[in-house]
Parts: structure tokens; sequence; C-alpha cells
């Protein structure tokens, strides 16, 4: 009897206690809010010590608290913005609503959005492996709204197909309606908001016997006189491919093109992952921070491109590939083919640059696209700037000079609203600083 009674008291004391006990909430999330229906991706990331709760939403500076499930906290930008954030720990995941003020923008609320906090997954473990994979659909936008046409781990290879830019496969059918149509999205899986996405183009062959180009040139390539000139120019010309010997010649060439002939190149002209849903999707013929449509000639095998994943899964496309083309892309296009493409796919995780890198076999390459080649210019000066100083510890004065030496700029695209400019810096060059490292 007294043993039944002081058992049953003290089951009476721990249930408070048990429903009081402190959710433990350190670590990283990813948040899913829904802005006005839309589902937009940020970090969150915590420290815990007791009650107090410390940390950063997607940047913003957080402080708040946690009482049983019961998680509160703000959190504040540097322009007056803010996020109040009340919300429960409930199997897991942390699900509420946050007051957010947007500091830099017209009608910037306050707005009351609902929102859901996961952990990351962790990776499978899995052996890394090869799929197989082959399209039966395409899409012309970099959009997170696509389904994913294939679930891969990081470490996994892909070997696919792309079709060319007008939407014809390596049989000669149209698959896709004309504008650089892409293959994929594909889902890696643990890719984060706020990881890198790393592809490694493995393999590029080509699988058809034909190409499609233009013997037109693009405005940024003509002055008033050669305008005149070209009238009449632009037409398509079809290009045959010796896939054996890796050559390329003119299909009805006229007498002083006879015998012209040129090695083949196989690059990729789009490649992107898809963009944060908060804006609308890009075309498969724009280029940002996503990468897309850069029509950049060495875009080919052995080249690795880093890319800031802004969706769950990164969903990578890939596809407007090329046998060959020169820089600047001056007809307007390339040799306009389909591809059989393998890549391999990887993760850095908790870091991003927040845009597009790339690295060939031997070169470091910024690459910017804007309205004009000066702002081109100075987006890929600028952009390399931050990698050299991030990852190889160089101070302003120190890059000025690797620039002033072993920089190579070289105009990649001019077709279409952007044109591009890439700086090259050979990484033979940096391999002798103290602070080299692997990118």
């Amino acid at each position: 009897m007294r043993g039944g009674f002081w058992s049953a008291a003290a089951l009476a004391c721990a249930m408070p206690m048990a429903a009081q006990a402190q959710a433990q909430v350190a670590g990283r999330w990813i948040v899913t809010v829904d802005y006005f229906g839309t589902p937009t991706y940020w970090t969150l990331d915590l420290k815990q010590d007791g009650a107090q709760i410390s940390g950063d939403l997607t940047g913003d500076v957080l402080t708040g608290t946690v009482k049983g499930s019961e998680v509160r906290f703000l959190a504040k930008d540097k322009t007056g913005g803010s996020e109040d954030v009340t919300a429960r720990l409930v199997k897991g995941r942390i699900t509420g609503e946050m007051l957010l003020v947007d500091g830099s923008a017209p009608a910037g609320g306050p707005h009351r959005l609902a929102f859901t906090a996961e952990r990351p997954p962790q990776p499978s473990g899995a052996a890394p492996r090869r799929h197989e994979f082959a399209p039966t659909r395409y899409y012309r936008q970099f959009s997170p709204f696509n389904p994913p046409a294939l679930h891969v781990n990081p470490g996994d290879t892909i070997h696919t197909t792309t079709i060319d830019a007008a939407g014809i496969d390596w049989q000669g059918v149209r698959r896709a309606a004309p504008g650089n149509p892409q293959t994929g999205p594909f889902y890696i899986d643990g890719a984060m908001p706020g990881d890198t996405l790393v592809v490694r183009i493995r393999k590029l062959s080509l699988n058809r016997d034909t190409a499609i180009s233009s013997s037109g040139m693009t405005e940024r390539g003509q002055d008033a006189r050669t305008a005149v000139r070209m009238a009449g120019a632009g037409k398509p010309v079809t290009w045959r491919l010796d896939r054996e010997k890796g050559i390329a010649t003119p299909d009805a060439p006229g007498d002083a093109l006879k015998g012209y002939q040129v090695p083949v190149k196989p690059m990729l002209g789009g490649i992107g992952v898809a963009v944060n849903p908060r804006g609308a999707a890009p075309g498969s013929g724009d280029v940002g921070s996503f990468g897309g449509n850069m029509d950049f000639n060495e875009m080919g095998e052995g080249t690795t491109v880093y890319f800031p994943v802004s969706v769950p899964g990164a969903l990578l496309y890939f596809g407007d590939a090329h046998a060959l083309q020169g820089d600047g892309e001056t007809t307007g296009d390339a040799l306009e083919t389909s591809m059989d493409v393998e890549v391999e796919v990887d993760l850095i995780r908790g870091k991003s640059a927040g845009q597009v890198r790339i690295e060939t076999p031997t070169h470091l390459v910024a690459i910017g696209m804007d309205g004009s080649l000066d702002a081109s210019f100075r987006t890929a000066s600028s952009s390399m700037f931050a990698w050299l100083a991030a990852d190889y510890g160089l101070a302003p004065a120190d890059i000025a000079q690797i620039y002033g030496t072993v920089a190579e700029y070289r105009v990649s695209a001019v077709p279409g609203r952007a044109a591009g400019m890439v700086l090259k810096i050979p990484k033979a060059r940096l391999a002798t600083l103290p602070g080299a490292k692997k990118p």
C-alpha cells in the first residue's frame, strides 16, 4: 500500500516535468515559408544554451527562447527588416508563424506568414551509382516547380541525352518546342539552400551526324557597313559531323568554303539549377547566378561547375549542346546538335558563393553576363576577386598583381539581351602560393 502510494506520487510529479521537457533545437534547419501561396526556402541556424537561443535566419541575426516545445525568436537585418517568430517543435518539425517586415521593399509589411522548418536530410550512405536515364519530357524554364525526373545521391553519375536547341533528337525527330529545351531536372538528395552543387562533366559524345547553324551575325558584331553587306544572310546552314574523325564540315559549301573543316569540341550551352520560387522562373535562354544559357565554349569534358543551391534538391538542368562554338557565339547559335551526356554530382554542404564558378582542368573561370561587355567585364572581375580572396587568402593588392600578369579575358557569348565575358586564371600560377588549396 505504502509503496503504491509513493509510486503514484512520483509518477504524478514526473508528468508535468515531462510535459515541460526542454526542446532541443540547435543545428541547421530548412525553412519553407508560405509566401502568399508560393513556397520559399530559407536556412535557419540555431545555437542553444539552456532556454536561450541565438543564430541566424538566412543571414538575419536572431535571439530568442525555448520554453518546453515553444520556440520564439526575433531576427533582424541591416535594412530595418525583421522576422518575429512564434512556433512549436512537434514531432521533429518547427511549425508556426512569422511576422515579416521587409525593410528594403515597398509594402514591406508586416505580413503574417506560415512556415515549417525541418532538419536537412542526411546522405543515404549508399555507394555511388551510375544512372541510365532516358528523358521523355523537356523544360524551357529553370523552374523549382517542375517535377524531378530522377533522384540521385551525391557522388552518383548520370548518363543521359539532350536534344538540340530546336527540340530535335538524335534521330531527327522533334521532341519539344524550340528554345533550348533542357534535360532534367535532377533532384540531388540532401542538397539544401546554402549548399553548393558540384557538377563534373565527365563525357560529352556526339550522337548524330548533323548540326544546324546560321550564316548570320549578331548585331553586336556589325557596324553600319557590315550590316548592309550582311543583308540576305542569316539562312540555316547544315553541317556534317564525322564522329569517327571528330571533324565538322559545311554540308553544301560555296566555292570559297570548299574543303573547309574544323575539329569538333562538344560543350553544353545550357546548364543550371532551379531558382528560389519567390521570383519568376527564368527561361532556358536566360542567365544568372543559377547558371543557365551561359554558352561558354569550355563547358566540356573535364570541366567542373559550382552552383549555389536555392531549393531542396537543387534541381539540375542541362541542354543546348554544341558540337563546336567559336568565342562569342557570333552567328547567334553554334553547331547545334543533340548529345550523349555523362555528369557526376556532389555537394559542398553549408557553403555557397552565391554565384556560378567554373573550373577547367587548367584554369579557374569567373563569368559575367550583363547588358554590355563593360558590365560583364566588371562582374567577371569582381566574381574572381571574391573567389581568390576567400579561397587563397589574397589581399586586394595581391589580386591586382595576379590580374595584371596572368588574367585571360574572353568574350563568351553576345547574342540576345546579355553579353558574356569570362575571366580565366591559370591554376598553375596559383598552385605556388602559400595559401593554395583546391577551390
